[in-house]
């Protein structure tokens, strides 16, 4: 589905919208119904699924997402405690690979979305044997990624920033890594919260990754719409146009707490719902059809 900005003129990006906030991670929040509803509301193109997947019911949502006239952009598994790619327990990267390709088999159910890769868990900011590890982490991708090519399914690696991991923190260091796994269906996935911490430069992280950025996360500095903080999203829209990138601008947008989604839980984060879901589109639709 092609978007038009508000003058009318074409342009390649498509808009999606995670569900995280409205769900959470285990899907405990709002029913996964009403954050689609939400999102067709303000004429998004698609939708990022997001969590403990094997709580949804697949067939249900491909269902959901004809009736609201969305696609799934990206998907993403939160898998049990314990399970990462780049684990010192053998069986329990194993298992890792497994729920990844789950996740892929998912993926290919609901359209062949950009599938996100973390092989390293959220809060665990010191290695046990860094070597080791980015050794098991070009091994269990390029697993994942060749299963994940007969089904026609890409693969992006995506980094975070310091305080939430230890293993990949640039945009750099994701590309490094995708180039020791190898495969054409392997690239990487940004993501400008942790960027602003992170990049010297967004944009020119943007414009270093070309055609391997397949998927874009965006969130201003203090993880709220753009346009809440304090990055410039001028030139990063600049330099996503430079590179011709005619794939998804992804909203996640999730509190500013050490625990976000407790945070979803017990304090008031009503402008997280509809009000930056649709201020998030129109300030970037805006700065698209300007620049």
């Amino acid at each position: 589905m092609e978007t038009l900005c508000p003058r009318g003129v074409k342009f390649l990006v498509k808009f999606a919208y995670s569900t995280l906030v409205y769900t959470g991670v285990d899907f405990s929040g709002e029913p996964l119904e009403k954050g689609l509803e939400r999102i067709s509301k303000y004429h998004y193109d698609g939708v990022e699924i997001v969590g403990e997947l094997t709580k949804v019911n697949m067939p249900k949502l491909k269902e959901l997402l004809k009736s609201f006239n969305l696609e799934v952009s990206s998907i993403g598994g939160v898998f049990p405690q314990g399970r990462y790619l780049v684990s010192s327990n053998e069986k329990a990267r194993e298992a890792a690979v497994e729920d990844f390709r789950s996740v892929v088999d998912m993926a290919s159910f609901l359209g062949n979305p950009v599938v996100v890769v973390y092989p390293s868990p959220v809060g665990k900011v010191y290695p046990d044997n860094l070597e080791k590890e980015w050794g098991w982490a070009v091994e269990n991708i390029r697993k994942v990624g060749k299963y994940a090519a007969d089904k026609g399914i890409r693969l992006a690696i995506e980094p975070w920033n310091r305080y939430e991991t230890y293993f990949l923190n640039t945009l750099r260091q994701a590309l490094d890594l995708m180039k020791d796994v190898g495969l054409d269906n392997v690239g990487v996935w940004g993501d400008t919260f942790h960027m602003n911490i992170e990049e010297r430069s967004i944009s020119a992280a943007v414009e270093e990754a070309k055609e391997d950025l397949m998927h874009l996360h965006v969130a201003d500095s203090n993880r709220a719409a753009p346009g809440q903080g304090h990055i410039d999203f001028v030139p990063i829209v600049k330099a996503l146009k430079k590179i011709g990138y005619d794939k998804y601008m992804c909203f996640e947008l999730i509190p500013a707490a050490a625990d976000p989604f407790f945070a979803m839980k017990t304090k008031k984060c009503d402008e997280f719902f509809d009000e930056y879901t649709r201020q998030s589109i129109d300030y970037m639709k805006t700065l698209w059809s300007k620049y």
